[in-house]
């Protein structure tokens, strides 16, 4: 087979994830069911995407997280999990919007949305970005409360956010134009400054129903809740709106006289177009995950001008690292080429020290297997070695990205600044995959196990032990799907390949206006 038909075959197999990536997107960017979207329009709301458009600036771009989130957890919930988060201009400052869907279950909050809420919140957080919540939500959906009331990262460690955000300057801003009733009353009370739409508006603690059974008292919404009451006895809101226009034009003028965003505090270079178109990566990746991605390629697809000035080149070379631009901004790439093996790691420890005292961003894009095994590989001390590279990937101060461009498995997707090390931002691409190991390592793995705890004359043929394989093979594929990491918000999203270079251009952008803290690394065994 040539080159050529190679390329094209692998560019329509990734055309057709990206196709069914768009599918999803779009019931996400939908959100409920037709007849409630129009309910919903008739009592003279708009629909959240509608109103974050009007909020932000036009034309401004829109960085989502976890856009998939929940896909497929929840009957009659689509992807997004009721709530769409993400960075967005108004009136020139970067902010972090929250904002329910209403069409969705009414707004309420299930588990997923409570911790895609708590994520969108820390990445404000750390990227000192006010934040604007547009609330329209019937509190907590009441059958799944074990995964929305009683630990850490659900619904209260937003409330907690919200204080430690505020107590640390960075804006907190509501928009109630809808519904917000018990526990969710708390958000917008919790907020620096709440706008609130007359007559569409509502916040109590307990709604008329449960009022009246609680205390036999009959009131309506707008008496006990309503903006009227709110904005003139109680002192909960401050700003009285009309309409959702007007509430969101209220917002905009509210961020326009909040502090000026910081002015960036690296250097950035005019961007330069890639060596290589980057729709070329289509073609690139392979369509068969057993074979190599070619990553050299890929990256003249992504750095500004194709360039690496690449760091010990002939030095451990399953592992590229090197200095490079993306958007203008400078990077320090670590790119899987291959298996880790001791020469790969300690290149990797060096070249991350090398970045943290320079103040340089770090970019991982994951595709690895794994670390080294073997009598050999130990001897070598591959496990030595490879605690150096997590202790200095995990120490590293800087900021840092993961994007998992194929396959990240075991303590390779660890090294790999994996999410329980807490980069800035992690993507997926529609091919990613990530796992405790590879499917057909986990079957052969368990079988091997299997065979070696027959009983004394226990037969096991060829066939007997692919039909053990198989189910094995099938369970690791879909747990390790870019979708299925995407719906448990175990990344921020899946980004097609096209998407990488703005999308990371923004996040270092946002990056570079916070300022450098020291690295302290941790006991680096010798």
């Amino acid at each position: 087979m040539n080159a050529t038909t190679e390329h094209e075959q692998n560019e329509a197999a990734y055309r057709e994830l990206l196709s069914s990536l768009a599918q999803a997107r779009q019931q996400a960017w939908l959100g409920g069911p037709e007849p409630i979207r129009q309910k919903h329009r008739q009592r003279g709301r708009l629909l959240v995407r509608e109103r974050i458009d009007l909020l932000l600036d036009p034309g401004s771009p829109f960085i989502e997280l976890g856009e998939l989130a929940g896909e497929g957890l929840y009957e009659g919930v689509a992807p997004g999990a009721g709530i769409v988060t993400g960075v967005g201009l108004i009136e020139g400052r970067a902010c972090m919007v929250i904002a329910n869907d209403a069409t969705v279950k009414g707004g309420t909050y299930f588990g997923m949305t409570c911790r895609k809420h708590v994520r969108a919140q820390r990445f404000a957080w750390q990227h000192r970005l006010p934040c604007v919540t547009l609330v329209d939500s019937g509190g907590a959906f009441l059958p799944d409360q074990a995964n929305i009331f009683p630990d850490e990262g659900l619904f209260g460690s937003i409330f907690q956010q919200q204080v430690g955000m505020s107590a640390d300057g960075i804006a907190q801003i509501a928009v109630v134009l809808g519904a917000c009733t018990a526990g969710g009353a708390y958000i917008p009370a919790l907020c620096d400054e709440v706008v609130i739409v007359r007559g569409k508006g509502f916040m109590f603690l307990g709604g008329p129903q449960l009022v009246q059974a609680a205390t036999g008292e009959t009131v309506d919404a707008e008496l006990l809740g309503g903006a009227d009451m709110h904005s003139r006895k109680s002192g909960v809101t401050d700003h009285l709106a009309e309409d959702d226009g007007h509430a969101l034009a209220i917002a905009r003028q509210l961020v326009s006289q909040l502090p000026p965003m910081p002015a960036p505090l690296r250097d950035r270079l005019p961007a330069q177009e890639p060596a290589r178109p980057v729709t070329d990566i289509y073609g690139l990746v392979q369509r068969d995950a057993r074979k190599p991605t070619p990553t050299r390629e890929v990256l003249r697809c992504l750095l500004d001008g194709g360039e690496l000035s690449e760091f010990k080149a002939a030095y451990g070379d399953t592992l590229i690292t090197g200095f490079a631009r993306i958007g203008g901004w400078q990077v320090g790439v670590l790119a899987n080429e291959g298996v880790l093996f001791v020469d790969s790691a300690v290149k990797a420890t060096h070249f991350i020290d090398l970045c943290c005292k320079r103040n340089i961003p770090l970019l991982f894009l994951a595709d690895v297997t794994g670390f080294m095994v073997g009598r050999q590989a130990e001897e070598d001390g591959i496990a030595k070695a490879g605690a150096r590279f997590i202790t200095a990937m995990s120490s590293a101060s800087v900021p840092k990205f993961t994007i998992i461009t194929g396959g990240a498995y075991g303590a390779g997707y660890l090294a790999m600044c994996g999410r329980a090390f807490k980069p800035n931002a992690m993507f997926m691409w529609p091919n990613g995959r990530a796992a405790i190991m590879g499917p057909d390592q986990a079957a052969t793995t368990l079988a091997l196990v299997k065979r070696q705890n027959l009983k004394a004359g226990e037969t096991w043929t060829p066939e007997d032990e692919e039909a053990f394989k198989a189910p094995i093979r099938r369970q690791y594929e879909d747990f390790a799907a870019a979708r299925n990491f995407a719906r448990h918000l175990w990344v921020d999203g899946i980004l097609d390949p096209a998407e990488t270079r703005p999308v990371l251009s923004l996040l270092l952008d946002l990056a570079a206006r916070v300022p450098a803290e020291p690295t302290r690394f941790g006991v680096f065994r010798m």
